[in-house]
């Protein structure tokens, strides 16, 4: 199994590297988080392990990049950064575990073994909505079977409603998932971002999918969705 390991500290990194090997990994390692991204997007690793705070990009770009690139890697964040919202920042990226600085060799080894059989399961890659469907390895979609004209905002932005349909999304949800930006009150692009969207999805329908629930956010509803 081929291992990336993104980490700037290059004692940590050796020693991770040495560990893994004598393991059964092959591992390469990157010092900064814009070599990082470069090697993870060749797509020909099975596992990354990924610090947070990197030289250039961070470890939370890095994994947006991929996904938005369709690299379906599994992560592992392995990083000091131990707030809770850091933790949930994570997962909800697309992080597969996150293990937090200091730790022992023994459980990262064991959560990545955990990880590795866990993939080893076939990926949920179409959800579907009523009559929406969302290929996620494609990057695609259909209404009513016939394909939506998205950009790489509106797929992702799709996506996450997907997800986590039933669910009342906030704006400050929204744009730290999709756009990676801090909360603010005076901006309107997730209303633009989520009003365009709406027209492609529903706008041809009689049957809405994307609701607005007033002074909350917004939520993908549809009966029978699964």
């Amino acid at each position: 199994m081929r291992l990336l390991i993104v980490e700037d500290e290059k004692r940590t990194a050796e020693y991770l590297r040495k560990g893994l090997s004598e393991n059964g990994y092959v591992v390469d390692t990157a010092n900064d988080g814009d070599s990082g991204l470069a090697m993870a997007l060749t797509g020909t690793y099975d596992l990354l392990v990924l610090d947070v705070n990197l030289p250039g990009r961070d470890g939370w770009s890095i994994l947006r990049e991929a996904r938005m690139q369709g690299i379906r890697i599994p992560v592992l964040f392995l990083t000091a950064r131990d707030l809770v919202h850091d933790r949930v920042k994570g997962l909800s990226l697309g992080a597969d575990d996150y293990l937090i600085k200091p730790f022992a060799f023994s459980e990262l080894l064991a959560r990545l073994q955990t990880i590795a059989r866990r993939r080893a399961d076939p990926p949920v890659e179409l959800l579907q909505a009523g009559d929406l469907q969302v290929n996620l390895a494609g990057r695609t979609a259909f209404r009513a079977g016939a394909r939506l004209d998205l950009s790489p905002r509106d797929f992702n932005l799709l996506s996450l409603l997907m997800r986590r349909r039933g669910e009342v999304l906030t704006r400050a949800v929204i744009l730290d998932q999709v756009w990676d930006m801090n909360f603010d009150s005076e901006t309107n692009v997730v209303d633009v971002a989520v009003h365009r969207l709406r027209d492609k999805v529903d706008g041809p329908y009689s049957k809405k999918l994307i609701h607005t629930v007033r002074g909350a956010g917004y939520v993908l509803r549809a009966e029978g969705a699964r």
